[in-house]
């Protein structure tokens, strides 16, 4: 599957998304695409050791944590932290991970496809979403 049909099929079918990085700071880019996706029909749930609440979401300070595997987990750590999130998605039974623009994990991307996942790399759920006239 390209990218563009992977892309347009994450964003389309309603799913869970687990957002790593999502606070309630809201001048954080986590935020703001949180929002986007519940526009667009996704559940969010918020992964930030506070483990706050957003957008009326319960958070939750790992991914290990969550009750159910999510769909996607969307990644807005740094790169350096970014290949440990990915790991953890492939070990909680996520079907996808997203990494935001400027974030880049190679390798683990590489065992993440391994493993059966589907990986966008370096994009935004909310800059896609929009160019798809998605809400």
């Amino acid at each position: 599957m390209d990218d563009a049909r992977v892309i347009d099929a994450l964003l389309r079918t309603p799913g869970t998304w687990a957002v790593v990085g999502l606070s309630g700071n809201r001048a954080r880019a986590a935020h703001g695409v949180a929002a986007y996706l519940q526009r667009i029909g996704h559940t969010i749930v918020p992964v930030h050791p506070r483990a706050e609440a957003v957008h009326g979401a319960p958070g939750y300070a790992r991914l290990a944590d969550l009750p159910a595997a999510p769909d996607v987990v969307d990644v807005f750590v740094n790169s350096a932290l970014a290949g440990a999130v990915v790991e953890e998605a492939v070990a909680v039974g996520a079907r996808a991970v997203w990494l935001q623009l400027g974030v880049h994990a190679d390798d683990a991307v590489a065992r993440a496809r391994a493993a059966g996942l589907v990986v966008v790399q370096d994009t935004c759920p909310a800059i896609e979403g929009r160019a798809r006239d998605l809400g």
